[in-house]
């Protein structure tokens, strides 16, 4: 460990953590290959859209779970900072690849708000997940695609429990 990491607080570390988790890519890769070859959408933008969802539902945990934790506010705004930066680098390097300008915090902006969106309007729903999954389905290209509907279902499910999880087993200072 260097310096400066022993320098960083729990907080930090645990903003740090929760990063890292959301921009890593295995889970997105494993629920991609086991998609069905029936499915509908194109597994490109599958892929592209499982790590929108996974840093969706990574930044969304940390407020639900968090409740009235006084480190809640904080601990977002430090994932959510990595977060921007990590976008503005992905934005920049796209832009230079493809001579095309995107702003990829934005469109996480967009997603969140899509989803948050479809959540709102069936209060009733008791599983986010069953919403989740259709709202997935229908930005890759079809809402009747039961295969990406399970793979969006899944991203979800699993990135909540596993952030649920890291927040229980930590103690923030």
């Amino acid at each position: 460990m260097t310096q400066a990491e022993n320098e960083k607080t729990g907080l930090e570390l645990a903003g740090e953590n929760l990063f890292n988790f959301a921009v890593d890519r295995d889970d997105v890769k494993t629920l991609v290959e086991h998609l069905s070859g029936e499915a509908a959408c194109k597994p490109a933008a599958v892929e592209y859209e499982l790590q929108l969802l996974k840093i969706i539902s990574t930044g969304w945990s940390i407020s639900f779970f968090m409740g009235n934790n006084p480190y809640r506010d904080q601990l977002a705004e430090i994932f959510w900072k990595l977060i921007h930066a990590f976008s503005e680098d992905l934005s920049d390097t796209t832009g230079l690849m493809t001579g095309h300008d995107i702003d990829y915090f934005q469109i996480l902006k967009n997603r969140l708000d899509m989803y948050v969106a479809a959540l709102t309007a069936k209060p009733e729903m008791n599983e986010p997940a069953a919403i989740i999954g259709p709202e997935f389905a229908r930005v890759c290209g079809d809402a009747d695609d039961v295969f990406t509907v399970m793979a969006g279902a899944r991203m979800f499910i699993i990135t909540v429990a596993q952030v649920k999880d890291y927040l229980e087993s930590i103690e923030l200072q």
